[in-house]
């Protein structure tokens, strides 16, 4: 399988982006003509330039508005066309996209077109090129893949092809498997693009939105399959329009768009076993069964804060690692691990974000599968020496450069709680049985990459994105859960430091997790038990209760009790949610606890500005910098 991107789908000048394609493990580039144009070397020195990052330049584009033009307009375009030949061949690349037109002028016709094309493929033999001809989907007479293969059909020369987009069949709800009725040696190249379901014009649509495979909610596998179905053996392309992707980090863009690739080439093959996929095994997306443990990097006063809010919420200390300052700590299935460490990742962390979520432990269905699958999608490995008694545990990085770890229960892995901690037993606690979900906070332009990452790696699947109202601004939040909820990560998007979101962002240089949510089957007998603890819930404003009794038919008291608890509620389809929260600590940190009815698939959303409004108003004002 060789792979492919378009230099306009990162950001960054020419030779910025090729560092980036290169450094992600492409093989080649699609030359947007506007990138060759703005660089200053000659178009001799940018095919050298871009052979010498290991690269090919795998097609040249776009060349637009060439068929069915009266004349002299018809002449002018096959003048441009000789022009753009002499620029591929000092280029150093034989294939050209012409897209189809939109000019004002343009005849229409299928025949005049396949006319026009066979033309051009006469001049285009001479010089040993190949021209591919793609439907753009608001083209003015040809918006189809199905009437662009018509005309490459009827033009009947060895040297016009068909470039397929997914992005212009799918966007135009276009049936995918009309695709393979084609000769694959006909389709000269395919482009892909994902997208998410908006109603809007195409062609802005498609300037604006267009994302990775896997980021939006284009059935981009269904066309892959089709393509794969005609016997296609060449390169597989990324055309991404994208307006948050062009002021983005350009090794990070490029990064995710080979993870999308290898993604997608993978199910393809898993979908269709019998199609002609050339890539290297891999494993499958590995089930997340749970969570193993989130591990705290913390020190000194701070860490005496952190272990009497474990002890206030119920968690015993069950066990101190053999050789670390790292102590365990659990309730239930949920394993806190304190690291006080002075040297190491932990360490790092501290010194980076003072307390944080420096690492957290999946628990799946097979740990070396899931760090193979991992690695083959382009995730930092994770390493550190492993000391005396310790076991080699897979782990890869994670957001802001956190560690996740990944065990299971049918290898050695599974003694690592005995091995390196001489764990006791769980306590029984006051009734948290286990991690909920775990809230992860980032900017926002992060949060297709990490969705991504959790989609392709894990047999998860990503909710649709809400918007969270914050009193300063808004936050968009989305969940990636397990099918059957037993792991739940809520990707959170900051784009101002004003809002609470955005402020632990800032206040923590960027540290991974902002809060943890734990579970349990009777809320208000934990919180009961909690308050004889210390525990101190977020209180909430009372004008909250009085709107809840008017939109749910609820109790006076049973409102009256979740008033006294600081006890949120929503319910959909008669599914019940309750969710109370600690107060913040250690610059932002918090914990929710949640009881939820099984079929309640979301997280309380209609209660998170209120949620917010009152965290707010214990925080510090406005304008007043963090000592």
């Amino acid at each position: 399988m060789k792979t492919s991107i378009a230099t306009v789908s990162i950001s960054g000048n020419l030779r910025e982006k090729l560092d980036a394609i290169a450094a992600a493990g492409f093989d080649g580039i699609e030359i947007f003509e506007a990138d060759f144009i703005a660089d200053s070397g000659s178009p001799r020195d940018v095919g050298n330039m871009v052979r010498d990052h290991g690269l090919e330049i795998t097609l040249f584009q776009p060349f637009r508005d060439f068929e069915t033009l009266p004349e002299p307009a018809r002449s002018k375009a096959f003048d441009r066309a000789e022009r753009k030949f002499d620029v591929m061949q000092e280029l150093g690349t034989d294939l050209v996209l012409v897209c189809s037109s939109v000019h004002p002028a343009s005849l229409g016709g299928i025949e005049r077109a396949a006319h026009d094309f066979h033309e051009l493929g006469e001049r285009a033999a001479k010089r040993g090129l190949r021209v591919g001809y793609e439907a753009l989907a608001w083209g003015r007479h040809i918006n189809d893949h199905r009437d662009a293969w018509e005309v490459v059909r009827r033009a009947d020369h060895p040297n016009i092809g068909l470039i397929v987009d997914s992005f212009h069949t799918l966007g135009r709800k276009l049936d995918p498997d009309s695709i393979r009725s084609v000769p694959g040696d006909k389709i000269f190249f395919v482009q892909l693009a994902d997208a998410p379901l908006i109603e809007m014009d195409l062609l802005y649509w498609s300037r604006h939105f267009r994302n990775m495979p896997g980021e939006g909610d284009l059935d981009v596998t269904r066309f892959m399959q089709a393509v794969m179905a005609t016997g296609y053996d060449g390169p597989i392309s990324l055309e991404i329009f994208n307006d948050q992707f062009r002021g983005g980090n350009p090794r990070t863009i490029a990064k995710d768009g080979h993870r999308s690739l290898v993604a997608l080439m993978d199910d393809v093959k898993r979908c269709e076993p019998g199609l002609n996929v050339h890539m290297p095994t891999i494993p499958p997306r590995v089930a997340a069964l749970g969570f193993s443990y989130v591990e705290f990097a913390t020190r000194g006063a701070e860490a005496a804060e952190l272990t009497a809010n474990l002890s206030s919420l119920g968690f015993e200390h069950v066990g101190q690692h053999r050789s670390k300052a790292a102590g365990l700590w659990q309730q239930g299935d949920i394993r806190i691990v304190v690291n006080e460490e002075t040297s190491g990742h932990a360490a790092s962390s501290w010194n980076a974000r003072g307390t944080c979520v420096c690492d957290m432990g999946f628990l799946v269905a097979n740990a070396r599968s899931a760090a193979t699958r991992a690695s083959a999608l382009g995730a930092d490995v994770f390493t550190q020496p492993v000391g005396a008694g310790e076991l080699a545990i897979p782990a890869v990085r994670g957001l802001s450069g956190s560690a996740l770890h990944f065990l299971d229960d049918s290898s050695d892995l599974s003694q690592v709680w005995q091995m390196e901690f001489s764990a006791k037993p769980a306590p029984e606690g006051v009734g948290l049985t286990h991690i909920d979900h775990v809230a992860q906070t980032m900017s926002y332009e992060d949060m297709l990459s990490w969705s991504l990452f959790y989609t392709t790696l894990f047999d998860m699947t990503k909710a649709p994105m809400v918007d969270v109202i914050d009193p300063d601004g808004l936050v968009r939040s989305q969940a990636i859960e397990a099918a059957n909820g037993s792991v739940r990560v809520t990707l959170n998007g900051a784009d101002s430091h004003r809002t609470l979101a955005g402020t632990f962002l800032s206040d923590s240089f960027g540290a991974s997790v902002q809060h943890i949510a734990f579970a349990t089957q009777d809320i208000f007998k934990t919180l009961e038990q909690l308050a004889k603890r210390g525990f101190v819930t977020l209180p909430i404003s009372p004008n909250y209760y009085d709107d809840l009794a008017a939109r749910f038919d609820l109790s006076d008291d049973l409102v009256r009790r979740m008033q006294a608890r600081g006890v949120l509620y929503d319910q959909t389809g008669g599914a019940d949610f309750f969710q109370a929260y600690a107060q913040s600590f250690s610059g932002g940190l918090f914990i929710e606890i949640v009881q939820r009815n099984q079929s309640y698939t979301g997280y309380g959303a209609p209660n998170a500005p209120f949620r917010i409004a009152a965290q707010k108003r214990l925080s510090r004002a406005k304008g007043v910098p963090k000592t």
